[in-house]
C-alpha cells in the first residue's frame, strides 16, 4: 500500500444482469446474455435492449421517487447499496467531507421527448415546472446528496461512454487533494428509448441480429455487428486507504492508478492506430507505479462493434506483448450502458480481482483472427492476479483506464 492508494470500501450495481452487485456478478460469470426485443422501443429499426430486471423503485428509494427520471433511480439504488456495503451510516458521517461524482453520457429522453411534443402542439402551459431539475445531467448526484446528506464537492461528469470511469478518476483526485474523506463515484444511464435507439441505428452502431436477440452482443467475435443499448448504474465508495484502515472497513480493492487521454481525431470513431488507448494505459501504469507485467486481467471496453474491438484489441496486444493477459468484455452479458459502462465494469473488475476469477465474454464463439488476445470465453476462468485494469472509450475520443490492486 502507498500513501496515494485509495481503498474501494463499498460497491453497488444495478444492471440488466441483476439489481445488486451479487446477482450481477453471478449472471456475468454464468455468461448469460440479457439482450431481448424491447416492446417499449416501438417501431424503431432495431428494437433490441438490455433492461434492468423489474424493481420497486419506491420501496428502494422512498416516496420522492416520483420526481426523478430513471437514470437517477438507478444511480440512487447503486449508491445506497455501495454505502451499505461500505458499512457507513449517513446519519453519523460528516456530510461536509463526503463527495459525490456521477458520470452520465446522455440525458434520458423519457421526459424530454413528450415535453417537446407538447411544445410543438402549442401546449406550453402544460409543461412540468420540474422538467429541468428532473432531466439535467447533474440530477443523479444532486439526488444522491439529498438522500444521503452529502455536502462536499458534487458533480456530474460526461465523457460519453467513458463517463463512469472519468467519475471514478475525478473522485480519486478529490480524495488525494484532501477535498473530501469519502467519495461516492460511478455512472448511471437509462438510454432505452426510441430516440437514442433510432439514432444509434442510423449510425450503424447497433447490432441488427433480430433473429437472435440473445446473441446480439458478441464482443470480439468474428460475427459481431454492433452493440445493444442497455441501462444500469455502478457506484463505488472510495476512501483514503489509511482512513479505511483506521475505521476497520473492509477494503475490496485498492484504486491505484488512473489514466486518461483524448484522441482528438473524430467525433465518433476511435483513432485507427489506437495510440490514444495506449497513452491512457501508460499514464495509469505510471500513476500506479506498475508495469504491464503486473496486470493480469483487462475488462475491455469491448463494445462488439467491428471497429472498436479491432482497434482496442490491437492496442492491448501491443501494450501487453509477451505477457499472459486474460481479457474479457462483460458487455456480452450486460449490453452497452454508455455513460454507466466504465463504472459498472470497474466494479466488475474489482470483483474479478477479489474472486480471482475472470468472467467469460458471452457469445464469443469464434475470436476475430485479427484480435491477438487471450479473450476468456464460454466459462469463468480461475486466474491468479494482483492487479487488473478496466478500459473505457467514448465518442469524441475519450480514453480512460482504471487500475485496481488486490487488497
Amino acid at each position: 500500500m502507498t500513501t496515494r492508494d485509495i481503498a474501494v470500501t463499498g460497491i453497488g450495481l444495478v444492471t440488466p444482469a441483476g439489481t445488486d452487485a451479487d446477482s450481477t456478478w453471478r449472471t456475468v460469470c454464468a455468461g448469460t446474455p440479457t439482450a431481448a426485443i424491447d416492446p417499449a422501443l416501438g417501431d424503431v429499426p432495431i428494437p433490441l435492449s438490455c433492461r434492468v430486471p423489474p424493481f420497486d423503485a419506491q420501496a428502494l428509494i422512498g416516496p420522492q421517487v416520483w420526481r426523478m427520471d430513471r437514470f437517477t433511480h438507478l444511480a440512487l439504488i447503486a449508491a445506497h447499496e455501495a454505502v451499505r456495503n461500505a458499512g457507513l451510516d449517513p446519519a453519523t458521517w460528516d456530510g461536509a467531507r463526503v463527495a459525490v461524482v456521477i458520470g452520465v453520457g446522455y440525458d434520458s429522453k423519457d421526459l424530454v421527448v413528450p415535453a417537446v411534443r407538447k411544445l410543438m402542439d402549442g401546449a406550453y402551459h402544460s409543461l412540468s415546472p420540474l422538467l429541468v431539475p428532473r432531466t439535467t445531467t447533474n440530477a443523479a448526484p444532486a439526488e444522491i446528496c439529498i438522500a444521503l446528506g452529502a455536502h462536499g464537492p458534487s458533480m456530474a461528469v460526461t465523457t460519453a461512454c467513458a463517463s463512469g470511469a472519468t467519475a471514478l478518476g475525478t473522485a480519486r483526485d478529490l480524495l488525494l487533494a484532501d477535498r473530501c474523506d469519502i467519495a461516492l463515484a460511478g455512472g448511471a444511464e437509462a438510454p432505452c428509448h426510441p430516440l437514442p435507439s433510432a439514432c444509434f441505428a442510423q449510425m450503424g452502431a447497433l447490432s441488427g441480429r433480430l433473429h437472435d436477440p440473445q446473441g446480439a452482443s458478441r464482443p470480439f467475435d468474428v460475427d459481431r455487428d454492433g452493440f445493444v443499448l442497455a441501462e444500469g448504474a455502478g457506484v463505488m465508495v472510495l476512501e483514503r486507504a489509511a482512513d479505511a484502515r483506521a475505521r476497520g472497513a473492509r477494503t475490496r480493492a485498492y484504486f491505484s492508478g488512473y489514466g486518461s487521454s483524448t484522441d482528438g481525431y473524430h467525433y465518433a470513431a476511435p483513432r485507427p492506430d489506437g495510440t490514444g488507448i495506449e497513452r491512457a494505459f501508460t499514464a495509469a501504469l505510471r500513476d500506479a507505479g506498475l508495469g504491464t507485467a503486473d496486470i493480469g486481467h483487462v475488462n475491455a471496453h469491448g463494445t462488439g462493434t467491428p471497429i472498436n474491438d479491432r482497434i482496442e484489441g490491437a492496442a492491448l496486444a501491443r501494450l501487453f506483448d509477451r505477457h499472459p493477459l486474460a481479457v474479457t468484455s462483460t458487455k456480452g452479458v450486460t449490453g452497452h450502458t454508455l455513460g454507466a459502462a466504465g463504472a459498472i465494469e470497474a466494479v466488475l473488475a474489482a470483483l474479478t480481482l477479489e474472486h480471482q476469477t475472470v468472467p467469460p465474454t458471452a457469445n464469443l464463439d469464434q475470436l476475430d483472427p485479427d484480435i491477438d488476445l487471450d479473450v476468456v470465453a464460454k466459462v469463468p476462468r480461475p486466474h491468479r492476479m494482483e492487479a487488473v485494469a478496466s478500459n473505457s472509450c467514448g465518442f469524441g475520443g475519450h480514453n480512460n483506464v482504471v487500475l485496481l490492486r488486490r487488497a
